[in-house]
Parts: structure tokens; C-alpha cells; sequence
């Protein structure tokens, strides 16, 4: 079975002005590390924007909300959403195509088509609450997928990890009153957006694990082994969607989390073994963070070797 690759030029047309650390450089650099040979196998996949992307777009977010992220601001304009968020001409046709990418790999996962997916997409998605923009997020990719896998194909139950040296504020928002999803995440406190303690579980279907500054991967792999890994083999998911971040990397700059490569293939091959486990295989990882462009570029290659395993 194959691993879908989702990639589109059109995500770079989405701007965000000079220095901002979520440029179109980071899929270019993915994209490159993601052309060697150790790669042929996978199955590149253009998304085009669905004819149902309204209407997905509605499974999470508020009329209001996307009304202001479909308007395209002038030529050369960049319109502040807040002070890290930011649209660009290009912007809603990326954001589009980023949540029919995920929609679509929900498709072709249900219908055997492939085993996983890495949805290499900007803008990321994971601090989107239904209502709000934020923390360089537009719409929430992978709350998306997760609602229309379980309205689309009657789903019981869909686990959603999320390694992003940040928490996922969005994704925590929509499913905290949502016992069909699980949603787990290892993320930096104090860090951005402030959310993620450990008291906050929903209905016992959150799984935050605050990280100390300076946390490195003999450390995280022994909370994943003790905290999240036996929650979500509990939970049995038939589908499991990860918010792929890769700033928890040691050179990354918006984080102080000491992960390595290495790391990064440790938790995809834990998360695919859970996988085999529990709903044949199912993954859908879905980019979120990672802002140095080598360690990102490694990082990913790291990632997506394991799903391709």
C-alpha cells in the first residue's frame, strides 16, 4: 500500500510578508527534500479545490469567519488578521486547497486506495478555532478532516496527535465536548498560545502533556509510552490524523524542545504500529509548525520514511 504525498504550488502563493517565520520557503525546502530517490515510491497528489468546500469548511468554522477568509485583498496587499496572521491574494485559495487536500486523503484512506498520507499544506491549521484565526492559522486542516470523516463515513471514533512544539488550542476548542474524537498533544509550556495544561481534558477525551523547556526525546518518548500511546490504543480510533509540527526540533527558533530526527521517526513508527493495530493502517499527517528550513526539510524526510515503512 502506498503513502499519498499532497503538495500544490498554489500554497506558496499564500504570503505573509518579510521575516515572517511560516514562509512558502518551508514547502519549497519540504518539497526538495521530498524529490530523492529514497522517495519514488510515493504517490503525488495535486488537490484540487473540492466542489463541496463551503460546506466542509462549515463542518468547523462559523459563516463569519469564513466569509473573512475567502475575501482577497489587493494585488500586493497583506491584510493582518492578528498580529501573526495574515492574508495574502493568494491566501483563500491556498487555505482551500489545504482543506480539500485532507478531505480528499479521508477519501482515499476509507476507500483503500493507500494506507497514509502526508498533507504537506500551508497555511497551517491546528490554533484555528471555529470562530477565530490565529497563530499563522487560517482554517483548522486537520479538525476539518476529522468531522467530515466522521459525517461522511459514520466513524465512531477518530484519534487526532499532536506533536507541534505548540499547542492546539483550535483542535482542543471544536472536539473538547466531542467524546467521538480523542485528541492528544506533547507541547512547550509556557509557550505560545498559553493553552494545553494538563487539567484541561474535555470529557476525558483530551490528552495535553505539557513539556519543560529543554524536554529532549529519551524524555518524550517515555511520556508518549506512559501518557498518550495506551490512551489511544484504549480509544481503538478508525482513523488516526496527526498535526505533524516540527518545531519542537532542538534549532528550531519558536521553540525549546530538544527533539532530533531520529525523534520524529520514533513517534511516526509508534503512532503506524498503533495504526496496524487498530484501523488498518490509517494515518493522515497533516503539516503544521517547523521554521528551521534544514531541520524541517530532515525532519519531514524522517517523518515520512516512517510512514512509507
Amino acid at each position: 500500500m502506498s503513502t499519498l504525498y499532497y503538495y500544490h504550488e498554489k500554497f506558496l502563493n499564500h504570503l505573509t510578508g518579510d521575516g515572517h517565520p511560516e514562509s512558502p520557503d518551508r514547502l519549497l525546502a519540504i518539497d526538495s527534500a521530498l524529490q530523492s530517490a529514497s522517495f519514488s515510491s510515493l504517490t503525488r497528489k495535486a488537490p484540487k479545490i473540492s466542489p463541496r468546500i463551503e460546506e466542509l469548511l462549515r463542518l468547523n468554522h462559523t459563516q463569519a469567519l469564513i466569509q473573512q477568509n475567502l475575501q482577497k485583498p489587493d494585488e500586493g496587499q497583506i491584510l493582518p488578521i492578528d498580529a501573526d496572521t495574515q492574508l495574502s491574494p493568494g491566501s483563500a485559495m491556498a487555505a482551500q486547497l489545504a482543506v480539500s487536500a485532507v478531505c480528499d486523503a479521508v477519501d482515499q484512506l476509507i476507500a483503500g486506495a493507500a494506507e497514509n498520507a502526508f498533507c504537506a499544506v500551508r497555511p497551517p491549521g491546528h490554533h484555528a478555532e471555529p470562530g477565530r484565526s490565529m497563530g499563522f492559522c487560517l482554517f483548522n486542516n486537520v479538525a476539518i478532516a476529522a468531522l467530515y470523516a466522521l459525517r461522511q463515513y459514520a466513524l465512531k471514533r477518530v484519534a487526532i496527535i499532536d506533536f507541534d512544539v505548540h499547542h492546539g488550542n483550535g483542535t482542543q476548542t471544536t472536539f473538547e465536548k466531542n467524546p467521538a474524537v480523542l485528541f492528544a498533544s506533547s507541547h512547550e509550556m509556557p509557550n505560545y498560545p498559553g493553552t494545553g495544561f494538563a487539567s484541561e481534558t474535555g470529557m476525558g477525551n483530551i490528552i495535553n502533556v505539557p513539556l519543560k523547556t529543554g524536554t529532549n526525546g529519551a524524555e518524550l518518548r517515555r511520556l508518549y509510552n506512559e501518557k498518550i500511546f495506551p490512551a489511544v490504543r484504549k480509544f481503538k480510533p478508525e482513523l488516526m490524523l496527526i498535526s505533524a509540527g516540527f518545531d519542537a526540533h532542538k534549532d528550531d527558533p519558536l521553540g525549546g524542545i530538544q527533539l532530533v530526527e531520529a525523534d520524529y521517526a520514533w513517534l511516526t513508527g509508534e503512532i503506524k504500529k498503533i495504526a496496524k493495530e487498530v484501523c488498518e493502517g490509517r494515518i493522515i499527517s497533516v503539516l503544521e509548525g517547523g521554521y528551521q528550513l534544514k531541520a524541517l526539510a530532515n525532519s519531514v524526510q524522517a517523518h515520512v520514511l516512517a510512514l512509507m515503512r
